[in-house]
Parts: C-alpha cells; sequence; structure tokens
C-alpha cells in the first residue's frame, strides 16, 4: 500500500501538466504567429521530441511501433491540434472547456478498457467539474464559437482515450524514452497536414520565438513527462479529474494578465472546479477488479 505522502506528491507533481496546458491559450494568442493552430501545435511537439529522441538514442521495437504511433496520434497530435484550434478560436476560460468533459470520458472508458468499475463519487466529480467550467463559461466576454466549442471537446475525446490506453500499455522502457516518442510521433503526423492546410509561417518574430521555447520545453517536453508519470502511478479516473485544473489556470491568468473580467459566478466555478478536483483524488469504493493486460 502507497503511503499518503507519496500519492500526494505524485498528485501535485502530475498536477503541473494541465496546469502549465491552461497557459496555451495565452501563450498561443499573445505570443504565437496567428491563424496556424495545426503548425504551432505540431512545432509545439516535433522539436522537443527528436532532441530527446536522439539524445536518448532508443528506438521502439516491434508491436510499439504502431502502439507509439497510435498513442502519439491520440495524446499528442490530435489533442495538441484540436487544443490550438480552439484556443485560436475561444478565450482562455472557454477554450478549457476541453477538461471539463474528459474525466466523464475517462471514467466510462475506464470501464470499458480497464474494467474499473465506476463509483458513484467518480461521476459526482464529473458533473460537478462540468458545472464549474460552465460558470466560467458565463461570463461576460465569453465567445461561443461553435467550431472551437467541438474541437475543444474532441480534444478532451482523444486525451481521454489516450490516457486511458496509456494505462492499459504501460512501457518497459524510461518515461523520458516513452514521452519523447509520443511526441515525435504525434508532431510528425501534423507537419505535412499543418503544411498542406495552412502553409508556412510568412514571419517568425523573437516572441514567437520565446513562445515555443515555452511550450515546446515547459509546456510540452516537461508536463507530458509528468503527465505520463502520474498515469504510471495513479488511478487513470483520479488524473483525469487533474485536467480540471487547466479551465481555472487559464482563467486566471485572463483575469490578472490580459485584463478579462470575472465575475462572482466564474469565482464560484473557480471553486466547484477545485473541489472537484479534490473530490476526483478520493479511492473509489470499488477497485478494478481485472489486471490489465500488458
Amino acid at each position: 500500500m502507497r503511503q499518503p505522502t507519496a500519492q500526494l506528491s505524485d498528485i501535485l507533481l502530475t498536477a503541473i501538466a494541465p496546469m502549465t496546458w491552461g497557459t496555451t491559450y495565452a501563450v498561443a494568442t499573445e505570443f504565437l504567429p496567428p491563424y496556424h493552430p495545426l503548425l504551432v501545435a505540431s512545432l509545439r511537439a516535433l522539436p522537443i521530441g527528436i532532441l530527446l529522441t536522439v539524445g536518448l538514442r532508443k528506438l521502439p521495437q516491434g508491436i510499439w511501433w504502431w502502439r507509439i504511433l497510435v498513442l502519439g496520434g491520440l495524446n499528442i497530435g490530435l489533442f495538441q491540434a484540436l487544443l490550438f484550434v480552439a484556443a485560436y478560436r475561444l478565450p482562455g476560460g472557454v477554450a478549457a472547456t476541453a477538461g471539463a468533459i474528459q474525466p466523464l470520458l475517462v471514467v466510462l472508458l475506464s470501464w470499458l478498457v480497464l474494467y474499473e468499475q465506476p463509483s458513484r463519487l467518480s461521476f459526482i466529480a464529473g458533473i460537478a467539474g462540468f458545472i464549474g467550467v460552465g460558470l466560467l463559461v458565463l461570463g461576460p466576454s465569453a465567445r461561443l464559437d461553435g467550431i472551437g466549442i467541438l474541437a475543444a471537446l474532441a480534444s478532451a475525446a482523444a486525451m481521454g482515450l489516450g490516457t486511458v490506453l496509456v494505462k492499459r500499455r504501460q512501457p518497459p522502457f524510461s518515461l523520458m524514452v516513452f514521452t519523447a516518442w509520443q511526441l515525435t510521433a504525434g508532431g510528425l503526423m501534423l507537419l505535412p497536414i499543418a503544411l498542406w492546410v495552412e502553409g508556412p509561417f510568412t514571419q517568425v518574430s523573437r516572441t514567437n520565438l520565446w513562445g515555443f521555447i515555452y511550450l515546446g520545453v515547459i509546456g510540452t517536453g516537461l508536463a507530458y513527462a509528468l503527465w505520463f508519470r502520474g498515469i504510471s502511478k495513479l488511478n487513470a479516473t483520479a488524473v483525469s479529474y487533474l485536467t480540471l485544473m487547466s479551465p481555472v489556470v487559464a482563467t486566471l491568468i485572463g483575469y490578472v494578465f490580459l485584463r478579462e473580467t470575472l465575475t462572482s459566478v466564474q469565482s464560484l466555478g473557480v471553486a466547484i472546479l477545485l473541489g472537484s478536483v479534490l473530490l476526483g483524488q478520493r479511492k473509489p469504493s470499488r477497485q478494478a477488479y481485472l489486471k490489465e493486460s500488458r
């Protein structure tokens, strides 16, 4: 049985990932080239993925080639592309609605794929999180773009499925190798599509370069390493509730740095979200009744 202090440390370290993802919306709109969500998503993951892969000097073997393609496509390719489409089309707090639906999806997918019977507590926490983000969306500056909302929901579905599959297929190699391969695979999948649909950047400023460096090193390399580590050590459903920290951070950044308003209703939404995150870390009453297959 794991010590409570060790589990708390794992939770706090894992929470850093969605908190850094919450900064994506402000960075995308303030520091990165406009009108290139797919290319930005690719260049966020691909350079750091290649650097890590070359530095670690290890490639997938056998069945892990296609597993990495699937996991990289879900966790990096689809998730990042749709996340940036939402980020460019929606305000930060609204774009972060991706985190609202993901815990409920992971609860259901864990039931189907990992055979983890969901508890009533899991559904309560998930519904509370959804309500909390809904209250954030009700801010006076909310701009509900249909394509942006669909992109946010689809990104949550991709990441939710990727989270469950990572939990099911724990790799027999180091965490950094696992992270590097997924970043490289997802970035490579996106790059030709981005260049075909959007074309290359017409110009890249020094501000843009700093934005890419931050997103590549902190918001992608470090964040995904901590995220995959958390999945390996914590319950998949509990990890998914930490994604609710993303809209909280995005909204607070918009309020503090971008001069967006924060109403009393939105403040209530933040409180509900934080409560949902804490509730989601409670151990389920029923444990998985079938071991995860390798």
